[in-house]
């Protein structure tokens, strides 16, 4: 195995997502690579105190394709990785910076304008601090909150020609917000291109199951170190391995969709482990799988279905 460092410098960063992006590093599997990265909104590491919402300092060299998109360090190449693989990112190490930001209302989406929080309606700007030797993070008002750093965003590029959106995950992963990526888990990812093209960033020290604004405590990763492995496995759907359990995701249009997608990735893989049929395997997860929203807030929108294992035991 081979350590890999990525410096946060502009020429490392991009904000979409693209299959003809030329690779910053190229990897064996089984390497790890470590890196920081700025938040998703670009801001400088680094901030003059005291520190306010609306004295933010941006990267001034962003690249033009980056105004929408979320700061993402990448592309990494996996070398001899094959579209139709799978790529395995274990989450090794995970150390947000000092500060973060946060907001809710004043912009138009859906769940806002359901909640009369749309654009033009009351706002509120948070500026956090963070205590990462006690894991907290309190704001500008006093409010505290426990940090779980994660980063939201790992993924490849679809195979498509041209630039996507960071903003919507898909099934090759990128922002899934899912707050159980944290250190000591493992994220499994149907591979679309050759070589993988793996980014990485959107840093969250906390974050609810929903993303129910639309944004987490946001702040660079001082430090973000994940390895890398690549598996011949048939995967449609990212899941993951976790500290709270197993996990299957769904993207889609609708909640429904998205749950569908998530319990039907859960039913074949315990089918997989255990050799269970559909109907039996539903059985037991409507006793011991948790179906939770991972985000509602990103064009499309997202479900997991979470396994503990301890809540059940299969007989052989």
């Amino acid at each position: 195995m081979t350590n890999h460092h990525l410096d946060c410098v502009p020429s490392n960063l991009h904000g979409a997502f693209a299959p003809g992006r030329a690779p910053i590093l190229t990897v064996d599997p089984g390497d790890r690579v470590t890196a920081s990265v700025l938040d998703a909104g670009w801001h400088l590491l680094e901030q003059a105190r005291p520190l306010t919402y609306d004295s933010m300092v941006q990267l001034a060299q962003r690249p033009t394709e980056a105004l929408a998109g979320h700061c993402l360090i990448g592309p990494i190449a996996v070398r001899g990785a094959k579209a139709g693989q799978v790529l395995e990112v274990r989450i090794d190490d995970v150390v947000p910076g000092t500060w973060g930001w946060g907001a809710a209302g004043g912009w138009d989406t859906p769940l806002n304008t359901a909640l009369k929080l749309g654009m033009g309606a009351e706002e509120a700007r948070f500026i956090w601090e963070i205590d990462r030797e006690i894991g907290r993070a309190r704001n500008q008002h006093g409010d505290a909150v426990s940090i779980r750093p994660f980063p939201g965003v790992i993924g490849m590029p679809p195979p498509d020609p041209g630039f996507h959106s960071t903003i919507p995950p898909r099934r090759w992963g990128g922002n899934l917000d899912c707050r159980e990526l944290i250190p000591g888990s493992r994220l499994f990812l149907p591979i679309p291109v050759d070589e993988c093209l793996l980014s990485l960033g959107d840093g969250h020290a906390a974050q609810g199951d929903g993303e129910l604004s639309g944004i987490a405590v946001e702040c660079g990763l001082e430090r973000l170190s994940v390895t890398l492995h690549v598996h011949d496995m048939a995967l449609d759907m990212p899941r993951a391995e976790t500290p709270a359990g197993r996990i299957t995701f769904g993207v889609a249009d609708t909640l429904d969709e998205a749950a569908a997608i998530a319990v039907d990735g859960m039913l074949r893989w315990m089918g997989e482990l255990w050799g269970l049929p559909r109907a039996r395997a539903l059985a037991l997860a409507s006793l011991c799988v948790d179906l939770r929203v991972t985000q509602a807030v990103n064009g499309v929108v997202g479900c997991h279905a979470l396994l503990v294992e301890d809540r059940v035991e299969i007989a052989r």
